[in-house]
């Protein structure tokens, strides 16, 4: 809300076509309001919802009062609540400038870094380069990589599993109760294993790299850079955010969505969060398994980025509701402090540990008596027709059952089948692409319908579901009929 009194008691005046319209609303306002009628007039202009519903109710003069603000949204290229504020902003500085001294100016090489960045001709390479580096670098090869081969391959694999199902064969007589615990699927075996062994390095070097960007002033200038590229896709460039966070951890960033302003960009950034953001676990294992051939990593990355800007665009197209608008503090460039980084990502790190800890015990303990009762196996067996279409192996339907219950456990499971030598090179980039669109997990899946509603959430989940596959046989027949070999 935008205030029209300066501190100092004055009113703030707005350019002629806004004080016009100021003074003629101003005129026609006829009954008694908690503020003043100036306020109101500013308030109508703005469009706020709740003055416009009391207005149309109170005021028999409104048809009026909407015409003289249609006429003036007409005289801007941008929506009046963004004129507003920007010219109350420009007097609030004014009015400040003459009271405050800053003592920090801005330095020529901090304009310079300013400009570059969000310039798309050099905006564009540094982002690819932040990309490169941060994500497939230290993310995908580090922490997917050096990190989980050290932890997974060394620790658990040689010493912690192998020691795990001798201890609990040894002491347990049961058979069914030792495979809860050990073996193939029991909790420690599996579920702490994929928890600890592949996905907490991934997640560590994720959100080490965000924190850094975050803490360097880097996500605003992004925010900008993108804004024109995401208003096509119904979204504005502050949507980079939550869909920036969505490579963290998809279900964080399903509830941050609700800082975006109309309910058709909630809608529209949930439908994408649901669909194409890989959370950082999933992400780092498919760039993990894929990075060693850079053809099945372009064919990856280019059909996930088509399958977010198409799906975005229709979303845009066929959703009604206003377009969004888009202004934001940029605050300045700086050197990330230390230890505002190891807050942000310990902090980060305990409440996605804190998460994926139950999750994995209670994947665990279903897939086992899913394993008893023969229902997994019935799951996997009825499955084994869309793994066909798919052109996967049978056992390809385990991944997509982790999936369900949490992205990053189908990620660790793709991981497993890869190195078991069950997927050549196609499988492996139509299993990835397939994963990474696959509906989202129990989790997410929970926060969408808490944040939408659970008609628009189960909408989305069902959508989600379908098109992940379909998307998968298309690719799989294209790679086929073009006769590619990865």
């Amino acid at each position: 809300m935008s205030g029209s009194m300066s501190p100092d008691g004055l009113i703030i005046q707005y350019d002629e076509t806004i004080e016009k319209a100021l003074n003629n609303i101003v005129k026609l306002l006829k009954a008694r309001y908690n503020f003043s009628k100036r306020m109101i007039a500013l308030l109508l202009l703005q469009e706020d919802e709740e003055i416009t519903q009391l207005a149309k109710l109170r005021e028999a003069d409104f048809p009026q009062i909407f015409s003289i603000i249609q006429q003036t949204k007409s005289k801007y290229k941008d929506p009046l609540r963004y004129v507003i504020t920007l010219q109350c902003r420009q007097r609030t500085d004014q009015i400040l400038s003459g009271v405050i001294t800053d003592s920090k100016k801005e330095t020529r090489l901090q304009s310079w870094l300013d400009h570059i960045t969000i310039n798309p001709i050099t905006g564009i390479p540094i982002l690819l380069i932040v990309l490169y580096f941060g994500l497939y670098k230290f993310v995908g090869e580090f922490g997917a990589g050096t990190l989980v081969d050290l932890i997974e391959g060394n620790f658990f694999e040689n010493y912690i599993n192998p020691w795990v199902n001798q201890v609990t064969a040894k002491l347990i007589p049961w058979h069914s109760i030792q495979t809860l615990i050990a073996f193939d699927y029991g909790i420690i075996t599996l579920g702490l294993r994929y928890a600890v062994a592949i996905i907490l390095p991934i997640v560590a070097t994720f959100f080490l790299a965000f924190s850094l960007l975050e803490d360097s002033g880097y996500l605003p200038r992004l925010a900008l850079l993108v804004d024109r590229l995401f208003k096509k896709i119904g979204l504005n460039g502050r949507a980079v955010i939550p869909i920036t966070l969505g490579f963290g951890c998809d279900t964080m960033a399903t509830l941050v969505s609700r800082t975006l302003e109309t309910k058709r960009e909630r809608v529209i950034a949930t439908l994408l969060l649901a669909l194409a953001i890989p959370c950082s676990a999933q992400l780092g294992v498919i760039m993990a398994l894929l990075s060693a051939n850079p053809a099945s990593l372009g064919i990856w990355a280019g059909f996930v980025i088509l399958v977010f800007l198409l799906v975005g665009y229709l979303a845009a197209q066929l959703m009604p509701g206003e377009k969004p608008a888009f202004y934001m503090e940029l605050p300045p460039l700086r050197l990330p402090k230390l230890s505002n980084i190891l807050e942000k990502t310990l902090s980060r790190m305990q409440w996605y540990f804190l998460e994926i800890i139950p999750f994995f015990i209670l994947a665990s303990v279903l897939i086992w008596v899913g394993k008893i009762t023969g229902l997994f196996d019935a799951i996997i067996n009825a499955a084994a027709p869309l793994m066909y279409a798919l052109g996967l192996p049978s056992e390809a339907a385990e991944i997509f059952l982790f999936g369900f219950f949490r992205r990053d456990y189908g990620a660790a499971g793709l991981y497993d089948l890869q190195n078991s030598g069950a997927l050549n090179g196609v499988q492996l980039v139509v299993s990835a692409v397939t994963l990474t669109l696959f509906v989202p997990c129990i989790a997410q899946f929970a926060i969408m319908i808490k944040e939408r509603g659970w008609k628009t959430g189960l909408a989305i989940g069902c959508f989600v579901f379908a098109f992940a596959f379909l998307c998968g046989i298309i690719l799989n027949l294209l790679l086929r009929s073009l006769g590619v070999t990865l």
